[in-house]
């Protein structure tokens, strides 16, 4: 059995961080409609990199920070970003080989699945569901992808951080 020495923990603790000031940017109201899921980009992004670093565990973690910071229902981002995590994680052999273009359809997907667990927790404690432009952040998260993408593997791969 040999032991893989990880390094570069404190960059993916960064991107975290600096995807959560991200989401609590404050943006005027015509501009927060499209505010892209960041957390849940980033999420995606480690998680097809290092599977066996970022999982479900920092996902659920990720989750409750989110819940926190957007005074949420204490779980709701967690339980959608955890199954991000999970559904990521299971694909992340089939994701990684494909273009760019096609990973962005896998992240307006798996982002509009978090949305949609979220707008089910939302219905379930009864808060009335918003407009059609709800799922805004799902297609600029997709438009994004490729930058937010490129931007990280250069910071892994800069950092060496496996």
């Amino acid at each position: 059995m040999t032991l893989v020495r990880h390094h570069g923990g404190w960059v993916i603790t960064f991107t975290f961080v600096a995807a959560l000031m991200l989401t609590m940017l404050p943006l005027p109201d015509w501009a927060a409609l499209f505010r892209p899921e960041w957390v849940a980009m980033v999420l995606i992004y480690w998680c097809m990199a290092l599977p066996d670093r970022v999982g479900v565990g920092i996902g659920w973690m990720a989750g409750l920070l989110l819940d926190v910071i957007k005074g949420a229902l204490l779980g709701q981002h967690a339980l959608a970003l955890a199954l991000v995590a999970y559904l990521t994680i299971h694909l992340h052999q089939r994701i990684r080989v494909f273009p760019l273009w096609q990973q962005a359809l896998f992240v307006l997907l798996m982002v509009a699945l978090n949305q949609m667990l979220v707008l089910w927790v939302k219905g379930i404690i009864g808060q009335p569901p918003g407009s059609w432009l709800y799922w805004l952040p799902s297609l600029t998260s997709m438009l994004l992808w490729p930058w937010a993408f490129l931007i990280l593997r250069d910071l892994r791969r800069t950092f060496q951080v496996r």
